[in-house]
Formats: structure tokens, C-alpha cells, sequence
């Protein structure tokens, strides 16, 4: 099982690639050997999903399982599907970044790869320090949250 944390300030250079930390890349070749999927966060945030392709094997069908005469499903799958992109680091733990998906989360040079346990996201540096800075009183806290200890 996968157990991605931390974040980390990494660079896309002119071609859209990015290299892997060699801490993750090292859990990414342990679980999958390298193959991930790169797909578009069907939040509101505008960032990408790295997922090892194991990972998104699990998940891939609950998505395609979705309604799709339901507006909210059939938007998510829309983006997380259409934008999915079966991916392998090569030997220098890089990978290529598609245009579509650098567009989609407004990628540049400098950006954050953020661990979320199974997955990470991928944000421009820019955006991922603003939603740092972002007001937390938008959204009521799950009565999941309410329970935990940190």
C-alpha cells in the first residue's frame, strides 16, 4: 500500500516535464513500478491527481459505475476520466506533463507535488500557497472531523 506524504517544491521545464523526488519515486517504483495515471481533480481546485496505477485501477471503475444522467456524476467523470492519462517515469524519474493537463491546472514552472496518502496532487506553486492562505470557514466541518484528536 502506497503512503505518499509531504510536499514537495519541484520544476516543469520548457518541455512539460517534471522529475520526481527520489523519495517518491522510489515508493512509485515499489508499487507500480513506475506506471501512474495523471488526471484532472473533479473539485473545485484546480490541480492534477498523480495516482499509481494500481490505485487508479481500484477507483477507475467506481467512477465509470457513476449515473451519467446525473449532472454532478457525469461531470466528475467527464474530468477525471477524460483527462486520464496512463503515464510511466523514465529512467531518470521524469515524466511529461500533457498540455491538456497542464492547462486544465494552470501549470508553470514552479509547483508543489503533494502527497495524499494513496495519490498526490499536483499544483503550480502559485495556487497551492494561495489556498494555504484561503479562509477555512467556507465549508462546515463532517461530523467525521468533529471526532479527531490532532
Amino acid at each position: 500500500m502506497s503512503n505518499f506524504l509531504g510536499s514537495h517544491a519541484i520544476n516543469m521545464d520548457a518541455k512539460g516535464r517534471i522529475a520526481i523526488p527520489t523519495r517518491v519515486r522510489e515508493e512509485l517504483a515499489e508499487v507500480c513500478g513506475g506506471r501512474i495515471v495523471l488526471t484532472a481533480n473533479a473539485d473545485e481546485e484546480r490541480c492534477l491527481l498523480v495516482y499509481p496505477e494500481p490505485q487508479w485501477d481500484e477507483i477507475r471503475p467506481q467512477i465509470e459505475a457513476l449515473p451519467n444522467m446525473n449532472k454532478a456524476a457525469r461531470r466528475l467523470q467527464r474530468k477525471m476520466l477524460g483527462h486520464a492519462t496512463p503515464l510511466e517515469l523514465d529512467g531518470a524519474g521524469r515524466v511529461l506533463v500533457p498540455p491538456t493537463l497542464r492547462s486544465y491546472a494552470r501549470l508553470e514552472k514552479k509547483l508543489m507535488l503533494v502527497g495524499q496518502g494513496k495519490k498526490l496532487e499536483l499544483w503550480s506553486e502559485e495556487r497551492w500557497f494561495a489556498w494555504l492562505d484561503e479562509s477555512e470557514d467556507d465549508d462546515d466541518m463532517p461530523p467525521e472531523m468533529e471526532s479527531l484528536s490532532l
